[in-house]
């Protein structure tokens, strides 16, 4: 009967035994109303998995009963390693003599240190000194090919010797090579059919070095085609020119719908060259470069730069202190307050949307006697005016007001950015975007027009495009929907586009006719099964199913209904391919060099896709930048200081500081990602 006045017994259902239901998850649990608790806490522990849908009001109420009880035990964040307790003379004992990796390189450690160390235990410290002895990346653990290689050298059991530098730099690079080669060649098959975008993408830094990287992207894979060393020529207008020729010839003028330009490159000789001589093709900006450079004109708007750097302060004040951020991670049940994204500007964003979600457990955190009574926090310089930002109603009303407005455009950096044929969206979103701001802001016609005047500058300076307007015209998602308003402004982009991918009057003949049958939705376009697929599938493969009585027009629907519209998604790896060309690997010849680079970037872009089928937030990067403008303590070198060093090495890209690390610290010098 006492079990029963507990109040946590309304979120569960008693059954047989020492059973109870959840009523959140409907999950079974052994052990009472006790292990309820803690499963209600969502922290791990007890040997209880979390609940993930039990409400946030439940959540903090659990938790202060648990932290209630005078008896009970803080609740470890992660699970610590037990020590093993094994008999001296057993099979799993590696003995120091033995076989210890510290050993080997430091032979003067004492037996008592490393004595009784477990296989396991052996195996993990000298893939630990692997990592830290050649300066990797610990996110290199993340990587698939990284159990794998374990996996398989537990295989071979003991004695397996590694393949030596010779035999990686020739044979297996020659091996794999040829492997995602063949792989490169079957995605090649399709282009006849959906067209390709080449991509560009341009890496300069601080020694006057200029890389060019060439990408083909269609419906089913990217790939990397090619590195350039550009260093001497960047500024040569022939030479570029030149390059670009090569290039097309490469994949065939025919095969190629569009050329992605980064801000960079998007230099007008360029782009008037390859407009006059291959007509069929266009060069068309960045979506994700554009979208990035209205959020950053939204930074810089007074109060929402205000805005921000409060929140920077707070979380400053967090991460700065080990015992405070694991204080902090206990009241958001360990979840982080900042995020990093795949540019700055994001980043702040992003970070605020964040901030925003754990409002009310920051406020208690606080304005709890974990914090108030700990002179160790209280009493820093910081504490009181995060104390003051924390309990300001103004500066949550400004949080939520940047989020309301930001969140739009973040929605639509996602959708170009995950590597999918966003061209046919791209019009529609922005459009929505900006409704998005009207609506907002309805009874504030200042603000608005900030806003509005910020979206249309830049998108019609750098984003817009008459191949967006036309995929936005053929999208049937958009061609049917009786709410779009836009379709009469921009039916003479989707004409001119006409005119360029259908020259002479040959390739035109009937085309009219067929525009008709689309747009009045007669024949195949209007039947039910076309009707219920047009949400259901992507406007590319909607068109090859139900385009066949209007084959000219289908044929040009397909091709520019395929595209991407984006260089974000690699972007991200700009450090690896530093790496690669950095000066210690100057001895090696340019074909070897080229083959890694060729290897290593379709190694990472088909990693990339699988995790695009996950619910990975493309704009987001996994781990916390912890030399952003979020992290580092005002005192030291801001990297807006630092990446100052740069010059022209970041613009028109804005990539993420972390990124930029090798080129402060030496061309391998990682610091372990940190």
């Amino acid at each position: 009967m006492v079990r029963e006045k507990d109040i946590c017994w309304e979120y569960a259902e008693k059954l047989d035994g020492n059973k109870v239901k959840c009523k959140f998850c409907l999950r079974v649990l052994n052990g009472g109303i006790s292990r309820l608790k803690h499963h209600l806490s969502r922290l791990p522990s007890k040997g209880v998995n979390p609940c993930s849908k039990v409400r946030d009001d439940v959540t903090d109420k659990v938790l202060a009963i648990l932290a209630s009880k005078d008896d009970s035990k803080d609740v470890p964040l992660t699970k610590k390693r037990k020590p093993v307790n094994i008999p001296p003379n057993t099979s799993l004992v590696v003995t120091l003599e033995t076989s210890s990796p510290v050993a080997k390189i430091f032979p003067n450690i004492t037996q008592n240190m490393l004595s009784h160390v477990t296989d396991q235990e052996n195996a993990e410290r000298s893939i630990a000194l692997f990592f830290f002895e050649n300066k990797l990346d610990f996110s290199v653990a993340r990587s698939p090919s990284y159990q794998l290689m374990i996996d398989s050298i537990a295989r071979c059991g003991k004695g397996f010797n590694g393949p030596t530098p010779e035999t990686l730099k020739t044979d297996w690079l020659e091996t794999i090579k040829s492997e995602v080669s063949i792989q490169s060649k079957e995605i090649e098959k399709e282009w006849s059919t959906t067209g390709c975008t080449i991509i560009v993408e341009t890496w300069t830094d601080n020694k006057s070095r200029a890389l060019i990287n060439f990408l083909i992207s269609s419906p089913s894979s990217m790939f990397f085609h090619k590195s350039v060393d550009a260093s001497s020529y960047f500024k040569n207008t022939k030479f570029l020119a030149d390059l670009f020729d090569s290039v097309i010839q490469d994949f065939g003028p025919e095969n190629i719908v569009q050329i992605i330009l980064d801000n960079t490159l998007n230099c007008t000789s360029i782009v008037n060259h390859i407009l006059h001589t291959y007509g069929t093709i266009f060069v068309s900006p960045c979506a994700s470069q554009c979208i990035n450079a209205i959020l950053k004109e939204f930074s810089k708007i007074d109060w929402v730069n205000r805005c921000i750097l409060q929140a920077q302060m707070i979380s400053k004040f967090i991460y700065n202190n080990s015992s405070l951020l694991e204080m902090m991670k206990k009241f958001t049940v360990g979840e982080e307050i900042i995020k990093t994204g795949i540019t700055k500007y994001v980043s702040h964003f992003l970070s605020l949307q964040s901030i925003l979600k754990q409002r009310s457990r920051l406020k208690h955190m606080f304005n709890s006697p974990e914090f108030t009574n700990n002179p160790s926090y209280s009493n820093k310089p910081q504490s009181m005016p995060c104390i003051g930002i924390i309990d300001d109603n103004e500066f949550w009303r400004q949080v939520e007001e940047c989020v309301a407005v930001s969140d739009p455009f973040l929605k639509v950096m996602r959708e170009v950015s995950g590597g999918k044929p966003a061209v046919g969206s791209i019009y529609e979103l922005m459009t929505k975007a900006k409704e998005s701001i009207r609506t907002y802001y309805i009874m504030d016609d200042i603000k608005c027009k900030i806003f509005f005047d910020i979206v249309d500058q830049k998108w019609q300076s750098h984003l817009h495009s008459p191949l967006h307007s036309a995929a936005a015209f053929l999208n049937p998602s958009i061609q049917y929907n009786p709410e779009i308003k836009f379709l009469g402004s921009i039916k003479e982009d989707f004409f001119r586009v006409l005119e360029k991918l259908l020259p002479t009057p040959e390739l035109r003949r009937d085309i009219t006719n067929q525009i008709l049958l689309f747009t009045r939705a007669t024949g195949m376009f209007g039947c039910n099964l076309a009707k219920e697929a047009i949400d259901a599938v992507s406007p590319g493969i909607w068109w090859e199913q139900y385009g066949d009585s209007a084959p000219t027009l289908q044929r040009v629907a397909m091709r520019i209904l395929s595209q991407v519209c984006s260089t974000s998604p690699f972007e991200r790896h700009w450090s690896t391919f530093q790496q690669i060309h950095s000066d210690k690997r100057n001895k090696i010849n340019k074909e070897t060099l080229n083959d890694i680079a060729y290897v290593h970037y379709n190694l990472k872009l088909a990693s990339s896709k699988r995790s695009n089928s996950t619910d990975i937030d493309p704009i987001q990067l996994e781990d916390i930048d912890m030399t952003s403008q979020w992290v580092e303590e005002t005192e030291n070198p801001s990297p807006t200081q630092w990446l100052d060093r740069f010059g022209s090495a970041l613009d028109g890209n804005d990539l993420n500081t972390r990124q930029f690390s090798n080129s402060i610290f030496g061309p391998n010098d990682h610091l372990f990602n940190l």
